[in-house]
């Protein structure tokens, strides 16, 4: 009984071990290349269980195709302007599992060939990736920055490069600059530079605001004449309706003058006399002679003051017009 269990459990061993190395899973992400006595003979691309011949004869070697990311050390570049930059860039690859007739000519088996490892690959692509970056060298300094910025060119410019010069079986799938240190000396040009650009930009917005300043003050000039004109001419009109009423009322006054002062007389003391008013005045001059009962009166029976004044005569009334 014990010999037949040691001959079952040895015959399983026997068997795990044959499978072991007689099979072997490659995943979907994964190409498998097998390779005998050392030579490659076929390429797996198929996800699942395979087998293999045992122990020495074949070896299976498993790459990734999943996309993998490098960055690349930072490298000083000049510019075309002649500004010194440093960048850092990244570089999105993958090992290219295209299918093709011919397993000799699969583009994994050219990958295998020349890397055999991913690890192998990066180390390579990543010093590629920095001799790609003098492409930048190629625009001005102004053409990396700001809102026009040129920098998706000169990352499109860098995968091109990369496209043509890695070998096959990479295929570089997308470049981006993720980082740009200016030294200092160069800090100190663009500031300078930059500055010089904000002077400019100030310099012309203060003429801009002056030519606004002179519009503005121009047609406030314009309109101020063209109201003075109207005002003016609004005002003679005015003016000379005024002297029309006044000669009409002067008119009509000169028909009976003492009658025309003594309503002037009766005016004046009304608007004097307007609201709490306290007077001390002389009753024997116009037109206070009017509050006095006892005041002189003339042959037409009108009260007159009985110091400075003079009754008018037709002649010196008449005079008084033409000379107006």
């Amino acid at each position: 009984m014990t010999r037949t269990f040691t001959i079952i459990v040895s015959a399983l061993i026997l068997l795990i071990l044959i499978a072991f190395n007689t099979t072997y899973s490659v995943n979907f992400h994964e190409v498998a290349v097998k390779t005998r006595f050392g030579k490659p003979v076929e390429i797996v691309q198929e996800p699942g269980l395979h087998f293999k011949a045992p122990f020495f004869i074949d070896r299976i070697t498993k790459i990734d195709t999943r996309k993998q990311l490098i960055d690349s050390p930072l490298e000083t570049v000049l510019t075309r302007d002649g500004q010194q930059v440093m960048i850092e860039a990244f570089l999105l690859w993958q090992v290219d599992d295209a299918t093709v007739a011919d397993p000799n000519e699969s583009p994994a088996l050219d990958f295998f060939n020349s890397y055999e490892t991913v690890n192998r690959a990066s180390k390579d692509l990543e010093q590629q990736l920095q001799g790609a970056l003098r492409v930048v060298g190629g625009y001005d300094f102004a053409d990396l920055i700001g809102v026009n910025s040129r920098l998706q060119d000169a990352e499109s410019e860098i995968l091109a490069d990369l496209k043509t010069t890695v070998k096959n079986g990479v295929m570089p799938v997308a470049v981006g600059i993720n980082r740009m240190i200016l030294p200092e000396s160069t800090s100190i040009s663009v500031i300078r530079r930059m500055a010089a650009v904000q002077q400019t930009l100030a310099q012309l917005e203060r003429q801009r605001g002056s030519a606004a300043a002179q519009n503005l003050e121009s047609q406030a000039s314009t309109k101020a004449d063209t109201i003075r004109n109207f005002a003016t001419q609004w005002a003679a009109q005015i003016e000379s309706q005024g002297n029309e009423e006044a000669d009409r009322f002067y008119r009509e006054m000169q028909k009976d003058s003492e009658l025309a002062i003594l309503l002037a007389w009766r005016d004046t003391l009304r608007d004097s006399l307007t609201g709490n008013t306290t007077f001390i005045t002389d009753t024997t001059r116009a037109p206070f002679h009017l509050l006095d009962l006892d005041a002189p009166t003339n042959e037409n029976g009108l009260p007159i003051p009985s110091s400075g004044y003079e009754a008018p005569s037709v002649e010196n009334t008449t005079a008084s017009k033409d000379g107006d």
